[in-house]
């Protein structure tokens, strides 16, 4: 999903830093955009690290001069009933989910302000918003999300910073994968979504794009729901 955003939002003229833990798969996407004449470049970031967020905000600006949008993309996934879910693996999930667009918001706000202002997007969850039968640290960490996003918006607000959530459904990902591990109930999870298919991962990036542009600039503390009509039954 990030690296679809990537090159739409290079596409539309922005210049983007490609932030992940995956090296070679970040290397990969900053020479493909490089080689098609944008202008991105990757560095290394783990999310749940506050060192890491620090030396990567201060790169950006030291490159571009600059920040104005940053994007809070980083996920995983773990299913499991609270009565099944350990305690590691509540932590890891919160640690990356929550934790790590929290690290990211409070780093890039002094470099927003010092650009008088900007947008924050998260990515959230329709299970930011409503229960799950099948997942517990991953609802509460989306959820986390939601909450962080609306807090900053009100916060920051009156400095010309906004920040706002995004909530797919269903989206055809590699995480799809963890969450439906059967065709099956593939199957069963489109039969509940009124529009009859799975998102695509350009369905969300385009969304992502809006609110990170001007023509969202009285939206903030928002929550954009792009799952189908899934939560609206």
């Amino acid at each position: 999903m990030g690296a679809v955003e990537a090159r739409l939002f290079v596409k539309e003229g922005a210049k983007v830093a490609i932030a992940d833990v995956l090296q070679d798969e970040g290397n990969s996407l900053e020479a493909e955009i490089s080689n098609a004449a944008g202008d991105a470049f990757f560095v290394n970031l783990d999310v749940t690290s506050e060192n890491a967020w620090s030396r990567v905000i201060t790169d950006v600006v030291a490159r571009y001069g600059r920040l104005d949008i940053l994007v809070n993309n980083a996920g995983i996934y773990r299913r499991g009933l609270v009565e099944d879910t350990t305690e590691l693996e509540w932590d890891t999930v919160l640690d990356v989910n929550a934790k790590g667009v929290f690290l990211g918001t409070k780093f890039a706000i002094p470099a927003m302000r010092a650009s008088g202002g900007g947008s924050i997007v998260n990515i959230s969850s329709v299970a930011g918003i409503i229960g799950s039968k099948q997942s517990t640290a991953y609802n509460a960490s989306k959820g986390a999300v939601r909450l962080l996003t609306k807090t900053t918006a009100i916060q920051y607000a009156q400095e010309g910073i906004r920040a706002n959530s995004v909530h797919p459904g269903p989206i055809g990902t590699q995480m799809l994968d963890q969450v439906f591990p059967d065709q099956e109930m593939k199957e069963n999870r489109m039969l509940e979504i009124p529009i009859g298919r799975m998102g695509t991962i350009d369905d969300v990036a385009y969304g992502v794009l809006f609110l990170a542009s001007d023509e969202s600039s009285y939206m903030t503390g928002s929550e954009l729901v792009i799952d189908g009509g899934f939560t609206a039954t």
